[in-house]
Parts: C-alpha cells; sequence; structure tokens
C-alpha cells in the first residue's frame, strides 16, 4: 500500500504518508517473520537463521538495480512495479509462512511482566541501533548525489553503487556466528568502524567509480550485519514477546535515519559533501569506541536437533513457574512405564 501511494502521490502529504507506511513495516513484518522461524528451527539456531533472514533484504536492493538503471525517468511505474511485486509477497507469505496456534495452553507460565524485562540492555541497544541509523543515513541517502554531483559519475554510475551495498550486505548472514565467537560488543565495533570506513572512501575520492563501489561493498556489509546483529540481540533478550523483542532494534534504526536525514541536509548545505560525510565517519568511530557498553553475549541452551517443528514450538508453550518446559504429562509417563513392564501371569 504504501509503494502504491508513492507511484500515486500527487503532492507532499501523500508522498510523505506513503513513505511513512513503507518506513515502519521493516519494524512490523518482524514478528511475524520470527514467529514462522521459531516454529520451525530449533532455538540454538535462531540468531544464525535471523541473521541470514534479514541479510535477504540485499537480495531486493540487488533486484532493484535494474530499475534505477532503465527506468529511472519513470519512478511512477518503477513504484507501480514494486507495488505488484509487493502484492505477490503477500500472497507467498499466505501460503508459505507456517500458521502458530495462537491458543495458549491453561498450564502455560506467563511471560514476565513489563517490570522484569532488561530494561538496562534494551535502553542500550536502541540506543546503538539508534546511533547507527543515524550515521547510516548519509549513505543511504546522499551517497548518490555525492558522486554524481561532487564526483562527476553519470547518473547511471548510482545503480551500480547499489548493486555493490546489495552483493556485500548478503555477507551479513554470517554475522550470527561472528557474534558467537567475538562476543556482539567486538563485532558491534568491528562493524561500525567498516561503516564510517566506507563513509570516509566516499568522501575522499567520490569521482573515482572503483572507489566508490568498493566503499559500496563496505557500506552493505557492515549495515546488514549490524542490523542482523541488532536484531538477534533483540530476540534473545526477549526471547518470550515476539511482539517486541525484534521491532525495538528495526524501530530504533527507522528512528535514527528519520532523525539523521534532515540533519546530514544541513550539514551539506552548511559545509559541503566532503566534510559532512567526514563528520558522520567521525561519529561512527565514536560509536564504535563506545561499543563496550553494547548488550554482551547471552548464553543459550544447547537442544536436541529433532527439538524443532511446530509441535516443539507448541510444547515449549508449556512451562513451569521456573520458565522450564513441562515434563510430559503424569499419565503418559505411566502408559510408557506399563508398556515397558513384562507381561506377569495371574
Amino acid at each position: 500500500g504504501g509503494v502504491a501511494f508513492i507511484s500515486l502521490a500527487a503532492d507532499a502529504l501523500m508522498l510523505g504518508a506513503g513513505v511513512f507506511a513503507c518506513g515502519i513495516c521493516t519494524g512490523l513484518m518482524m514478528p511475524a517473520l520470527t514467529a514462522a522461524m521459531q516454529a520451525m528451527v530449533k532455538r540454538s539456531m535462531h540468531g544464525r537463521v535471523s541473521s541470514v533472514m534479514n541479510a535477504g533484504t540485499s537480495i531486493g536492493v540487488i533486484v532493484a538495480v535494474p530499475t534505477v538503471l532503465f527506468l529511472a525517468g519513470a519512478w511512477r511505474l518503477a513504484y507501480l512495479s514494486f507495488a505488484v511485486l509487493a502484492g505477490i509477497g503477500v500472497i507467498a507469505a499466505w501460503l508459505f509462512l507456517p500458521s502458530v496456534s495462537r491458543i495458549t495452553p491453561g498450564n502455560a507460565a506467563p511471560p514476565p511482566p513489563i517490570s522484569e524485562l532488561p530494561w538496562s540492555r534494551l535502553v542500550r541497544l536502541s540506543l546503538f541501533a539508534f546511533l547507527m541509523g543515524f550515521i547510516s543515513s548519509a549513505y543511504w541517502i546522499f551517497a548518490p548525489d555525492l558522486v554524481v554531483t561532487l564526483g562527476g559519475l553519470p547518473s547511471s554510475a548510482t545503480g551500480w553503487l547499489w548493486l555493490s551495498v546489495g552483493i556485500a550486505g548478503l555477507g551479513g548472514a554470517v554475522v550470527a556466528d561472528l557474534a558467537d565467537r567475538n562476543n556482539p560488543p567486538i563485532t558491534q565495533a568491528l562493524m561500525l568502524m567498516m561503516l564510517a570506513a566506507s563513509l570516509a572512501l566516499l568522501a575522499a575520492s567520490p569521482g573515482q567509480s572503483w572507489l566508490a563501489a568498493f566503499s559500496a561493498l563496505v557500506f552493505g556489509l557492515a549495515y546488514m550485519s549490524l542490523t542482523g546483529l541488532y536484531l538477534m540481540t533483540g530476540i534473545r533478550l526477549l526471547p518470550g514477546r515476539l511482539s517486541m523483542g525484534p521491532v525495538l532494534p528495526f524501530m530504533a534504526v527507522s528512528l535514527g535515519q528519520a532523525s539523521g536525514s534532515p540533519f546530514v541536509g544541513g550539514l551539506v548545505d552548511t559545509f559541503g559533501y566532503a566534510d559532512a560525510f567526514a563528520m558522520f565517519a567521525a561519529l561512527g568511530i565514536l560509536v564504535a569506541i563506545l561499543s563496550p557498553f553494547y548488550p554482551g553475549h547471552i548464553a543459550q541452551a544447547e537442544e536436541d536437533e529433532e527439538d524443532a517443528g511446530l509441535q516443539a514450538a507448541y510444547d515449549h508453550q508449556l512451562q513451569n513457574e521456573e520458565g522450564e518446559p513441562l515434563e510430559p504429562h503424569v499419565d503418559e509417563a505411566e502408559n510408557v512405564d506399563e508398556a515397558e513392564k513384562p507381561a506377569v501371569n495371574p
């Protein structure tokens, strides 16, 4: 609906409504995808699968490149074509996402109250996600203008820029393993430094197409890795609240991008593209230095390979007061014991 609004926009209000609808979809769609992932994948793999799922966004960026190259002068038609693709996505989600029962068992333990949530970690996660979105807004919004206006490259070069972002973004699928091996704070510091380096590279030589493409590769890998890391951390901090855990970091990133865009625009008008990008690169380095305050490693219990599937997802709703899965019912255990006893003649 948001993309269709953009394609039919007759004024700024209608255009803004479409952009707003598209912007909030990133966060609002994650609970459904996360619920499906938790229903079909064992819990020890949730971090890795979440990162792969998040990196799939890069495929969309790659697919959009031909639109930038061949439909640059027909943007309404381009947005309308993407609205059709989104409609096909709705049908695919209806057919392929598994349905998880909304019925909560009577003996299921309720999720912990809001007052007992790890709010200090959640606040730190949201702040880091907001700052990353704030810093990345410079590249998402103004990188094409920088290479065309300051670097003198043709407008078609922006398509190859986004192609590089999409290809490198697929590497964000490995962020879960990287975070598990080196702990999340170190991973975030590394990726934020890469994000700052991509801004600095583009500001230093916007007229060299190969260097601009390399900066896009660095940016795509860093951005998708960071969003995957924030998604994974949100899920692990709030495993029992699918409607909150994945949404918080993505909403924070969206708010950061919305806040950073006008700020970057003001800096560009005042200091120029190169100095504005250099300032945001310095901000990225500063946030990377603060990464020790990022929520640390969250240990997860190992599980059996067969502990997956829809039935397992339903069974794990049955918890005792300590939050552990309930054992089989007494009558079932008795039946098993009876079956294992040898037959005795009267």
